[in-house]
């Protein structure tokens, strides 16, 4: 098994997938490009930096590629426009909600990528031929039974996706995906010790306010939570900045 430098560890290829003797100058290219692609995603901090990073990139990678978006649909008719390139993507993509503008995207709870070759000549087209867009290649990021998170390149160009930009396209998603996984468990663990060291203070105010001891501070706290239906991170927080203040 071989694994491209600094790629995760999760990202393993098969050594017979790529035999050495039909390697050409451009899969070079194109895995020293994913490469530092990957390292940009990983270095971003949140989730949404990292889909900011991954539309600047997609312009770069993706040949044809003009303009790229991400959007999030739920199966409940909502949608919203995430990350984009530029104000004609955030119109192509109905950041309004309108699932009319888009319904190629559709398909994607079925299948990973969906490609429209000239939108002048395709049904349901006409919202992107109307902003000059004429082709689009639209790729699957994520999707479980409710939610379908997609990346979207878009070119003035027809025909601007061939079957070597689904490709890279692809091999660019899955970095995508694996950047966003990683980065929003740091952001949970984050969050999770922020929650903790709040609690904590808490719990510490209750004990000197009320003479009591830890196990009986944090029950406390809980009992209160519950009586005001309010999350216990919350009036945790909202102790401790009551207690700033005095």
């Amino acid at each position: 098994m071989a694994v491209w430098p600094c790629m995760p560890k999760r990202f393993v290829v098969p050594e017979s997938d790529f035999p050495e003797s039909t390697r050409s100058p451009e899969d070079f290219e194109l895995a020293e490009a994913l490469t530092a692609a990957a390292r940009q995603l990983h270095d971003t901090g949140t989730p949404h930096s990292t889909m900011r990073a991954a539309v600047r990139l997609a312009v770069h990678l993706l040949p044809g590629a003009e303009h790229a978006g991400i959007s999030v649909l739920e199966r409940g008719h909502h949608r919203r426009t995430v990350a984009w390139t530029d104000e004609v993507v955030r119109t192509a993509e109905g950041s309004g909600g309108d699932r009319r503008q888009a319904p190629y995207w559709e398909h994607l709870w079925q299948a990973p990528v969906v490609r429209v070759a000239d939108s002048e000549a395709e049904d349901g087209g006409e919202s992107l031929a109307g902003l000059g867009l004429r082709s689009a290649l639209a790729l699957r990021l994520r999707a479980d039974k409710r939610r379908l998170t997609v990346l979207t390149a878009y070119s003035r160009k027809p025909r601007a996706f061939d079957d070597a930009a689904t490709r890279v396209g692809r091999l660019f998603t899955a970095h995508v995906s694996l950047a966003l996984d990683s980065v929003t468990v740091r952001e949970q663990l984050t969050e999770a010790m922020r929650t903790r060291d709040l609690i904590g203070q808490a719990t510490g105010i209750l004990m000197e306010r009320l003479d009591i001891d830890a196990a009986e501070a944090f029950d406390s706290l809980v009992r209160a939570s519950q009586r005001e239906n309010i999350k216990l991170r919350d009036l945790a927080r909202r102790l401790v900045d009551a207690h700033s203040t005095q």
